[in-house]
């Protein structure tokens, strides 16, 4: 590799063991291998670029292995319920299992403020996790999901899953599990049913 693909590298072994903030210059070009400091200046400019780079090439391979995990998941003989809850248990298998990722996508958010090029991507992140929750659910083909189940469905799942996540990362002894998850929408689905019951006008 050169010193490019070294400092990516570098970059994102810091960004697992020691998140956005407490990564420095100087444990970067340490995990690249002893690559210059003035490597990352010529290379991407700043401390700040590289870290993005490497956030984002490692939520990308992330995407590509969860998609993969999510795309077979329950039985398919299996209820819509049972398989609801297998999709919620191999997302939170993953915030258990890409901890570290998670935590420094958090960080990311943050420092997003100070950066379009991180806002942008990490705003079509989200388009693109709602409407590949949205196909999921529907056993359907993204292309085929309109923009009404991505910004309802998708979006609805997409909370879920930023809710979900923060819990299992800031208190995973005490975060729900899948069947908890499921058994949690049961109960909203039949508090929304009671009230539009209660709200429609009479026959």
């Amino acid at each position: 590799m050169g010193n490019r693909e070294d400092l990516l590298a570098g970059a994102r072994r810091c960004l697992q063991e020691k998140g956005w903030a407490r990564t420095t210059v100087r444990d970067i070009t340490t995990a690249a291998g002893g690559v210059s400091m003035a490597a990352i200046g010529y290379h991407f400019g700043s401390r700040e670029v590289l870290l993005n780079a490497a956030l984002i090439e490692a939520i990308d391979e992330w995407g590509t292995r969860m998609g993969r995990a999510l795309a077979s998941f329950g039985d398919s003989k299996s209820s819509p319920a049972d398989r609801y809850e297998a999709m919620w248990a191999a997302i939170i298998k993953s915030f258990q299992d890409e901890r570290t990722l998670w935590l420094a996508t958090l960080e990311a958010l943050i420092q997003a403020e100070h950066s379009d090029e991180l806002r942008r991507y990490l705003a079509g992140s989200q388009a693109q996790g709602r409407r590949g929750l949205a196909a999921l659910l529907l056993n359907s083909p993204e292309d085929e999901v309109t923009d009404a189940s991505s910004r309802t469905l998708g979006a609805a799942q997409m909370a879920l899953f930023t809710g979900l996540m923060t819990q299992w990362l800031t208190d995973p002894a005490h975060a729900p599990d899948a069947r908890e998850v499921v058994a949690g929408v049961q109960m909203l689905t039949g508090i929304v049913d009671g009230a539009s019951a209660v709200s429609r006008p009479p026959a």
